[in-house]
């Protein structure tokens, strides 16, 4: 079920952020074969692979460029979210210093099929090796004329907020404005950066595409399930015997994953609970992990695919004070636009923290899931709808560690 690595098949070089290295294993072919054909034909071929974001949304690709408008005359933008800020998640980080240019050749076959003439990376702040390596790897592009000729590569890095990687927030940081997130509609694809159609895609995402041009559609729809494609690239961390990033076809089970490629759950040796996809997803308890690792499937587990952070919690980990940490992230990293989440995240926070020091009430935990349960789907963007997931499912899959906290 692991098969072919595709995204990691350069990661054992030593020399693999380079351009020669690049090249020497069939670099920039796939950008030669791009430019022989039309840009609709191009995002065709995305479409036929079944590539969805790896990035959080896990929305079609191709269906995405597919939503620049026509017959607009301007400038159309296309943005890299390099900005990885999900606690758990640490995958993007690895092609930005280990496979630099992949993302370089993926950004011109994506421009030439949106008609961007200028492409943004946006990258975290606290990714200083990454950003170095890419920075080295787009000037190594612009010295072999694979840029500049017709498309350019801005680097932007960010200040450290996890609201700025939402799309619309990330935008609004890369026009010079305080990192908000912006009321769509409009969408990006038809009102972006500095007005202008606009996609948004991860990095990840992105260095998938030289590889679906170069051996099509088809051959990359078949590693994966019936409504998604191919590899992608999991974070795991937590208590397993081999943390680290693995990549696989997105149809490996999550118990798979954890058992075969990370060689099974440490500390006591029994799983109590999985997180899948980065803080925001909703935990699944150790019986719920016969689920195939896609977005779909995951989705119908009640939880996300997200972006892949795996994280594994053993029957030695407090669920409650778990929770506390998640708790504590959300309400530190809350933009503060919207009162909902502003507030919500806030007060939850304080609320299982007093749990969590044994000052809890027997009415905190349904004052908890009242809370985010009405505070969703009312905010501007999906932040606090993020958060709303961890609280109400380790709090209703593990309802008995709060309450044994509060009865002390």
């Amino acid at each position: 079920m692991t098969g072919e690595r595709i995204l990691m098949r350069n990661f054992d070089r030593p020399d693999s952020h380079t351009l020669a290295a690049y090249r020497a294993t069939g670099g920039y072919a796939a950008w030669a074969k791009a430019q022989g054909m039309e840009p609709a034909a191009i995002t065709e071929e995305v479409k036929a692979s079944n590539l969805r974001g790896l990035g959080g949304a896990g929305f079609p690709t191709g269906t995405k460029w597919s939503f620049i408008p026509k017959g607009h005359t301007g400038p159309v933008y296309l943005v890299i979210n390099a900005d990885e800020g999900e606690p758990g998640t640490f995958k993007d980080r690895y092609l930005l210093e280990r496979d630099p240019h992949a993302l370089l050749e993926g950004m011109l076959i994506a421009a030439r099929a949106i008609r961007a003439a200028t492409g943004f990376v946006y990258i975290r702040g606290e990714y200083v090796e990454p950003w170095r390596r890419f920075d080295a790897a787009v000037r190594e592009a612009y010295d072999a004329g694979y840029l500049g000729k017709g498309f350019d590569v801005v680097v932007h890095r960010g200040a450290g907020a996890y609201i700025c990687g939402e799309e619309t927030g990330l935008i609004s940081s890369l026009e010079g404005k305080k990192g908000w997130p912006k009321v769509k509609p409009p969408f990006p694809a038809i009102k972006g950066a500095f007005g202008m159609p606009t996609i948004v895609n991860n990095v990840e995402t992105i260095s998938h595409v030289p590889h679906i041009i170069d051996r099509g559609g088809a051959w990359f729809a078949a590693l994966g399930t019936r409504t998604q494609g191919g590899t992608r690239m999991f974070s795991v961390s937590g208590r397993v015997a081999r943390p680290g990033v693995y990549e696989a076809s997105v149809a490996i089970t999550l118990r798979q994953l954890i058992d075969d490629l990370a060689g099974g759950v440490t500390g006591n040796g029994r799983l109590k609970g999985v997180v899948p996809g980065g803080s925001s997803a909703p935990i699944l308890r150790a019986d719920e992990i016969d689920v195939t690792m896609d977005v779909d499937g995951l989705r119908n587990a009640g939880t996300m695919a997200g972006s892949a952070g795996v994280v594994v919690m053993d029957e030695t980990v407090s669920i409650p004070e778990a929770l506390l940490v998640v708790a504590r992230f959300y309400a530190h990293e809350s933009c503060g636009q919207c009162t909902p989440c502003r507030e919500s995240t806030g007060w939850i926070y304080k609320m299982v923290r007093r749990i969590v020091e044994g000052r809890g009430r027997k009415e905190d935990l349904d004052t908890i899931l009242d809370v985010a349960r009405r505070g969703a789907g009312t905010t501007i963007c999906a932040f606090y709808d993020g958060a709303v997931g961890p609280y109400l499912s380790y709090i209703e899959k593990f309802r008995d560690e709060f309450e044994a906290l509060i009865a002390k």
